[in-house]
């Protein structure tokens, strides 16, 4: 049956990015997303080189070759209007029956998504008027766009089809733990759950954080089923488009010398956004230059070893003891790092070992420990002291954040007065510093900034013990 066409007069719509005033086409359902893309928005470009790629990806995950893709990219380069808002669309032209769930940080933001869509949508498919609301609408063969925010829960149909877009508004979102949590059991418990057999996801985010969604699903099981598409701002080594190093992504929208401009005013920030890089090259707040990695350190130290422990063996942290001294004239030295993932009877054996050796080392050693809140960080700092009955070990309560607490660590690593002495455990320590606070994990920086501040603050100053 031959395709036919019919015009109406709609209202131009205004996308943020562009203005188009779309056209009811019907096209037929083997016709290809580039061609009714360009039919349904003529008036919008979508022949800029990134744009066109990533139609191809999402021609993949139509035929079902892809059903895992992460895409990530700068902001204002066209992604959502492409894949968030017309993708579906399309979809559910081609089959008014599927079901597509879209997901964002909160519901205000994907019900504006929800808005565009249907907008396109009631110009190219016949939907239900039963069902129009901008949190679900329905086609009139059952086929469904929900608009879910971060935190809400699913229920009813499952999804064919399941695009998140920004489950992270911004890097302070990003660096609470709290917050990463709660997108990841909304993404497990909620998401996750509804998909209907062979369905697919499309995840489109800001690499933020390296324990951010994103990091977390490729650290995962399903992580080697995940396609990843990455399309910084600026060309990187091995680029998908063959683009030479430093090329901007879209020169008709942002060239190099828009993006160095927009380095300038974003600082570190623009890693994240435009080259989706959760840290920086040169580092966090803590830098790779800054670090002197020596033979000895001097004999005549004053030391502490201070213990940040995990909670249990199998949710990722590590247990870590830093050792750090201070010498007579105010430099300090990282002497040794241990670090591990063990259970609380294997913990409080390394614990106990490590006491033992740093007496003999040493002649004795001071040892602080981080009580972690509620009854079960009591329990635990309450073990670890029975435990190194014998020795002097003392117990705090932290307060602030884990970055508030690391910066006077960090000033004084800026300032090289702290130096590293040659170990096994210097790369991988080096490395979390420096990811420090966008890393995965934060134990080496919290141990090594609570045995910093107990030798920065005088004696007659510092905190006394918990009396248990």
């Amino acid at each position: 049956m031959e395709a036919t066409s019919l015009s109406l007069a709609l209202p131009k719509v205004n996308t943020g990015l562009f203005s188009f005033a779309p056209t009811k086409q019907s096209v037929p359902n083997g016709g290809g997303f580039d061609t009714w893309l360009h039919e349904v928005s003529p008036s919008l470009t979508w022949d800029w080189a990134h744009l066109a790629y990533i139609r191809r990806q999402l021609d993949r995950v139509t035929t079902g070759e892809i059903k895992r893709l992460m895409l990530f990219m700068p902001p204002r380069h066209g992604k959502t209007e492409q894949v968030t808002v017309r993708y579906p669309v399309w979809r559910l032209k081609r089959d008014p029956t599927l079901h597509v769930i879209v997901g964002a940080y909160n519901q205000t933001l994907v019900n504006r998504f929800s808005r565009k869509a249907r907008r396109i949508a009631e110009t190219q498919i016949d939907l239900s008027a039963d069902r129009s609301a901008v949190e679900e609408w329905e086609t009139s063969m059952g086929g469904t766009f929900r608009a879910v925010g971060v935190g809400s829960g699913i229920t009813g149909q499952g999804g064919d089809l399941v695009i998140i877009d920004d489950p992270v508004k911004s890097r302070e979102e990003a660096n609470s733990e709290t917050y990463r949590e709660r997108v990841w059991d909304w993404y497990t418990d909620d998401l996750y759950t509804r998909l209907e057999p062979g369905a697919a996801i499309i995840l489109i985010m800001t690499r933020w954080h390296e324990s951010d969604l994103a990091g977390r699903i490729l650290e995962s099981e399903d992580g080697p089923d995940w396609t990843v598409i990455s399309l910084p701002a600026e060309a990187e080594a091995n680029d998908p488009l063959g683009r030479e190093l430093g090329a901007a992504l879209c020169p008709e929208r942002y060239d190099v010398d828009a993006l160095e401009r927009i380095h300038a005013v974003l600082g570190n920030s623009y890693y994240a956004l435009y080259q989706q890089r959760p840290t920086p090259p040169e580092g966090g707040m803590f830098k790779r230059h800054w670090f002197e990695i020596v033979d000895n350190a001097p004999r005549q130290l004053q030391r502490v070893r201070y213990w940040d422990k995990a909670g249990s063996s199998d949710k990722g942290d590590y247990t870590v003891g830093a050792l750090l001294g201070r010498d007579a004239l105010g430099q300090f030295y990282v002497l040794d790092v241990v670090r591990g993932q063990w259970s609380a009877l294997e913990r409080e054996t390394v614990i106990k070992q490590t006491a033992a050796m740093d007496a003999g080392l040493y002649g004795g050693v001071t040892i602080w420990q981080e009580q972690e809140p509620g009854s079960g960080g009591l329990e635990s700092a309450q073990a670890t002291v029975r435990n190194l009955a014998g020795y002097s070990i003392r117990t705090e309560r932290v307060t602030g954040d884990k970055a508030t607490r690391a910066e006077p660590f960090a000033a004084q690593c800026g300032a090289l007065n702290v130096r590293l002495v040659a170990g096994a455990w210097n790369a991988a320590y080096v490395t979390e510093l420096c990811a420090f606070p966008y890393g995965s994990f934060d134990d080496q920086v919290d141990a090594s900034s609570g045995a910093f501040n107990k030798l920065a603050v005088p004696p007659r100053r510092r905190p006394t013990s918990k009396a248990y």
